[in-house]
């Protein structure tokens, strides 16, 4: 039998799945890696690490497999904004990768901000100019680490996000290659001429040399080598984790919107074959884009701090021992005493842009517990995706009538019910909620024959339960304006010197 083999590699864990031509998840193996914080703000990964893990869980899953299996094609996804920068002859990284949630290049942000760069730069790249994205991760790697610019110049350095280095290994260094989802998450791709832009290069100071040539999402561009699997693969699906969830839940219709519960939350909302530019501070991105070049655009609204929140709660505060337990915790309370979470740990996403908002945690009494503390965090995510849902809607200029949802914490029942209760609108959680790897496969399995056209996948596609909402709309509407004057209590912190 044939299968598709898709690596989702996240920014807590490598994963590796085996799909079946129903969608179907046969095999998983999954391991996590270690975050690394130099310094508070800083964000890192070891690059070797992430290499080395999502090779592992690879052989791993296959070796499960019955004797005769034939894995038809190779899936990629990939956390994305997340800088690696490496030499070309050996394969070995200059530094550790900057993860996408790194604050250091903030006041870089800032200082472009001033001179009057932030406008040309969303019209560009329909991005914010923000520290999250790669551009000046980039700068800062080849101006800090000793002799990475003179290299770069001499052509001896390759950049890329987390499936450039990827394909770098799995091909054995013969393939630098990204793809358009990712390209579009940098700061330096024209989202209107789906190319590099020499005067986004001029302006963070990018020789052109250390980028990989952009591919299209759904297409073969290079093999496995043979050493690593026993037979040479086809790679022929790429996206960044978020497009590939919206491809996997099906959102192939412009009006079409997901949202993705991992380490951040990212919904997205299809908007055709033109880039939209926002008015409420979403992102404008590239969606995919087909072999013959067909482009899919999305809007994106990104919470940094979902997941990461629960593992706060578990490593920083220790208050549970593991992610599972949030859920009964914070349903032993029936609300949260009043009490509100800003995880802006690493700063708020959309719609605020606040690279220097601090985490906050306001509204504590005497009675307050570690009960009321984990429903906060729930809330918190769910809260965080209000807001994007809002801003969406504003820019879509129609309402929308349900949202799809998908990753690791969709499967917590309570904070689905929170988040119909804050959106209005029904939550659906799918039958396969690993839509992100599934995404990576369905592009691959389309670039191959394995499927035969967005018809068949969307059939594919069943919802598995729906949330619908609960709560008055004059309390959702209280319980919102009460929200948004924490997070400004958030965003009036400054860490001192």
């Amino acid at each position: 039998m044939d299968y598709i083999l898709a690596l989702d590699q996240g920014t807590t864990s490598s994963r590796a799945m085996v799909f079946d031509q129903g969608g179907r998840v046969v095999e998983l193996a999954q391991r996590e890696f270690r975050q690394i914080f130099p310094r508070p703000g800083w964000v890192e990964h070891d690059p070797v690490e992430i290499w080395t893990t999502q090779l592992a869980v690879a052989r791993e899953a296959l070796s499960r497999l019955p004797a005769g299996a034939r894995i038809a094609a190779l899936g990629l996804t990939n956390q994305r904004e997340t800088t690696v920068l490496w030499e070309r002859r050996s394969g070995r990284p200059l530094a550790n990768a900057i993860v996408w949630q790194d604050r250091r290049t903030a006041e870089r942000c800032d200082h472009l901000r001033a001179g009057g760069w932030a406008d040309l730069i969303q019209e560009k790249t329909g991005l914010q100019l923000d520290a999250y994205f790669s551009a000046t991760k980039l700068q800062w790697l080849l101006d800090t680490v000793p002799g990475a610019r003179d290299l770069a110049e001499r052509g001896e350095l390759a950049f890329g996000t987390i499936d450039s280095w990827l394909i770098w290994n799995l091909t054995g260094g013969s393939v630098h290659a990204t793809d358009a989802s990712n390209a579009s998450r940098t700061l330096l791709f024209n989202l209107h001429t789906l190319q590099w832009d020499e005067e986004l290069l001029t302006l963070f100071d990018i020789p052109r040399s250390v980028l990989p040539p952009v591919r299209p999402s759904s297409g073969i561009l290079g093999h496995t080598h043979k050493a690593l699997f026993g037979v040479s693969l086809p790679i022929a699906g790429v996206a960044g984790d978020q497009q590939a969830a919206t491809f996997g839940q099906a959102c192939f219709a412009p009006g079409m919107a997901k949202n993705t519960y991992g380490t951040g939350c990212f919904m997205l909302m299809n908007t055709g074959t033109a880039a939209v530019t926002s008015r409420n501070r979403l992102l404008s991105t590239v969606g995919w884009q087909g072999p013959q070049g067909q482009t899919a655009y999305c809007l994106e609204g990104s919470v940094f701090m979902a997941g990461a929140t629960i593992q706060w709660l578990r490593d920083g505060l220790q208050i549970i021992k593991s992610a599972a337990e949030v859920e009964a915790l914070a349903a032993s309370v029936p609300d949260t005493g009043d009490v509100y979470l800003v995880p802006a740990f690493a700063g708020l996403g959309a719609p605020d842009w606040d690279g220097h908002a601090r985490g906050t945690l306001v509204g504590l009494t005497r009675g307050t517990t570690r009960a009321h503390i984990a429903r906060a965090a729930l809330e918190a995510i769910a809260l965080q995706v209000a807001d994007l849902f809002g801003a969406m809607e504003r820019d879509a200029g129609m309402p929308l009538r349900e949202m799809r949802v998908d990753g690791g914490a969709c499967r917590n029942n309570l904070l689905m019910q929170m988040q119909a209760d804050f959106l209005g609108v029904p939550v659906v959680r799918p039958q396969i909620t690993e839509t992100t790897a599934l995404g990576a496969a369905y592009l691959a399995g389309l670039a191959t024959g394995f499927w035969r056209d967005a018809g068949e996948i969307t059939a594919q596609w069943a919802a598995q339960r729906r949330f619908e909402p609960q709560m008055p709309a004059a309390a959702r509407r209280a319980r919102l304006a009460r929200w948004r004057q924490a997070v400004e209590r958030a965003r009036g912190w400054t860490i001192g010197p």
